[in-house]
């Protein structure tokens, strides 16, 4: 399990703390340049875990698994922690931006597309007018041969960053920092689906819809074809098996 207190969700570990605590966290192993990996949990994810013990055990030895999700949030609030709330992609990334302009941490992107990766440095430059990003890789979408991966990594590491946000989605990303663990000397964290919508390619749902738990609903509305076989093979059993995990916790609490 994560050092940091974790609940699981179906067998998948998530993180127990407030957003601030997991970035105050974050910016205490960046700054003592630490080798960790932070994974940033959904129903997607956590569905994931589920179904593939291997990839369960990517989450397992994750340093954190945020709850980016407000399904998320609300298993962990059922569960005990009833101050839980939620640390999306998108805050998080904002968060560590923040952290980074008065800190003076330096940023490195990986993953995505070079649009996306440009126009998030632009945007960057104008929101975090002191933050350093060192570098952006896009690799390719196929697997990386295993002198691509070390090159990456030595470019990483001979920037000097203390954060690499990766965007290669889910579960691939996660791997991809589990693999480099020990490697890169910095902290890993996995931004996927915040990269577009921070480059401002894709829309995020208004702030109403995020705390009822609907962004789901909006990024439907907006990619259907793309998204309506996730949501329909992952939320629903989500909801089913959760609602089992929730009485079963509470039948053995009697």
């Amino acid at each position: 399990m994560p050092p940091v207190a974790a609940t699981p969700i179906l067998g998948a570990p998530v993180s127990a703390l407030k957003c601030d605590q997991l970035v105050n966290q974050m910016v205490k192993w960046a700054e003592s340049r630490e080798s960790r990996v932070v994974c940033v949990a959904n129903v997607h994810m956590v569905m994931e875990a589920h179904s593939d013990p291997t990839f369960c055990q990517v989450l397992e030895a994750a340093d954190l698994v945020t709850p980016d999700g407000m399904p998320l949030v609300w298993a962990l609030r059922l569960f005990g922690k009833r101050e839980q709330d939620r640390a999306a992609g998108m805050d998080l990334l904002m968060a560590i931006s923040s952290a980074g302009e008065q800190r003076g941490l330096k940023l490195f992107l990986v993953g995505s597309t070079p649009e996306v990766l440009s126009k998030i440095r632009a945007r960057l430059a104008v929101d975090y007018p002191r933050l350093i990003v060192v570098g952006a890789i896009s690799p390719p979408f196929r697997d990386l041969m295993p002198e691509e991966e070390a090159h990456t990594v030595a470019a990483i590491n001979a920037s000097g960053a203390h954060f690499v946000l990766v965007a290669l989605g889910c579960p691939k990303q996660e791997k991809w920092m589990g693999r480099h663990r020990g490697q890169i000397e910095a902290v890993m964290v996995g931004l996927g689906g915040a990269f577009p919508v921070y480059a401002g390619i894709q829309k995020r749902a208004p702030a109403w819809m995020r705390n009822i738990g609907l962004e789901w609903v909006f990024r439907l509305a907006l990619e259907p074809k793309r998204l309506w076989r996730r949501y329909f093979t992952t939320n629903l059993p989500f909801v089913w098996l959760l609602s089992i995990e929730v009485v079963h916790r509470f039948l053995v609490r009697r």
